[in-house]
């Protein structure tokens, strides 16, 4: 009999706490996003937080990182929880969802955003699964990601559910940034039907010779392609909004942690006053929260960006970022590489 009153008056506290945690998170909307313990994610975590109507939860690789980046913009305790994702990983993005599932928190809204980018890489290096780290973490977590959560997010209440993913200007080859050297191409996606592995087949998605900075513009190519094969498939039946988007250069994050000194000293000052394209990691955030929850731009498979005025319009894609067939055969792939084939 002692025994069972002792067990009560353990579980007791467990129970009061979890309700706590739900009454907290009950009226809010929750939004996952990836990467947000930095840049972007971070700015986006804040802008909703600061809306007062989200609960963000940070996934991230770094634990100790996100927490300290929370308290560095101000996050009240209680307005975010921090989970634990590597996207390199495809046991990580599984565990992650079983994590995310046993909060009891609803899914309002998921952001992918995370992405690593190694421009001056002269060799290719591998995610746990053997897969190309750019395409991997940028792509093929996400995509494994997006699918698992999507029942959850059909489960939805929210007026608005959405699901989105962070674009990029140098996929998108009808842009001038798109244009800069080397381009993305997907070719006929041979090294991703091969596995991008640098055995047996070639580690770039085209079958070329490993380029870092292309590895991570295709890699924005195929992020494109999965947001509009995703609202071919799921908007109608689902409800779920679909979308990607460019909120501008943010050319002083950390993205380009790995590039070249001369290039990081130049870089913002030359978005600044020569290209006007460069917007501060807060205005990127206030953008990326738009297309989270703001009304109008609620509408499905679109590639939002914005003016120089900050006034969002439809972006048009490159051939290569809206050719169906291709989107159709990198999902198909990707399903494979996933293990959801």
């Amino acid at each position: 009999m002692a025994h069972s009153i002792r067990a009560n008056a353990v579980a007791a506290p467990v129970e009061t706490m979890k309700s706590a945690e739900e009454k907290k998170t009950s009226t809010k909307s929750v939004c996952i996003i990836t990467g947000a313990s930095s840049g972007l994610g971070l700015a986006t975590t804040k802008a909703l937080v600061d809306s007062g109507e989200f609960h963000v939860v940070m996934a991230c690789r770094d634990f100790l990182k996100a927490e300290k980046a929370a308290k560095s913009v101000g996050l009240p305790k209680g307005s975010y929880t921090v989970m634990h994702l590597d996207l390199a990983s495809l046991e990580s993005v599984r565990q992650f969802v079983k994590n995310f599932r046993s909060s009891g928190m609803p899914l309002d809204a998921l952001v992918c955003n995370a992405a690593v980018y190694f421009p001056t890489a002269k060799e290719p290096t591998y995610s746990a699964e053997g897969f190309e780290l750019s395409v991997a973490t940028n792509h093929l977590g996400h995509f494994l990601l997006a699918r698992l959560l999507l029942e959850d997010l059909e489960k939805s209440e929210s007026k608005s559910k959405r699901l989105i993913i962070v674009g990029s200007i140098t996929g998108n080859t009808n842009t001038l940034a798109g244009n800069v050297p080397p381009k993305a191409n997907l070719g006929d996606c041979r090294g991703l039907s091969g596995g991008l592995n640098g055995v047996t087949s070639s580690p770039m998605i085209d079958g070329g010779a490993f380029d870092g900075a292309k590895a991570y513009k295709d890699s924005k190519v195929c992020n494109m392609l999965t947001m509009q094969e995703f609202h071919r498939r799921y908007h109608e039946k689902t409800g779920i909004t679909f979308s990607s988007l460019y909120p501008g250069c943010i050319a002083t994050t950390g993205l380009f942690r790995s590039h070249i000194p001369l290039f990081r000293a130049l870089f913002p000052p030359f978005q600044k006053y020569i290209t006007k394209g460069f917007v501060s990691e807060e205005e990127s955030g206030k953008r990326l929260a738009q297309v989270v929850q703001d009304s109008s731009l609620s509408k499905s498979g679109v590639y939002w960006s914005w003016n120089n005025d900050s006034s969002s319009f439809e972006n048009v894609l490159s051939e290569e970022a809206s050719d169906e067939a291709k989107a159709k055969k990198v999902w198909e792939l990707s399903e494979k590489l996933v293990g959801l084939a």
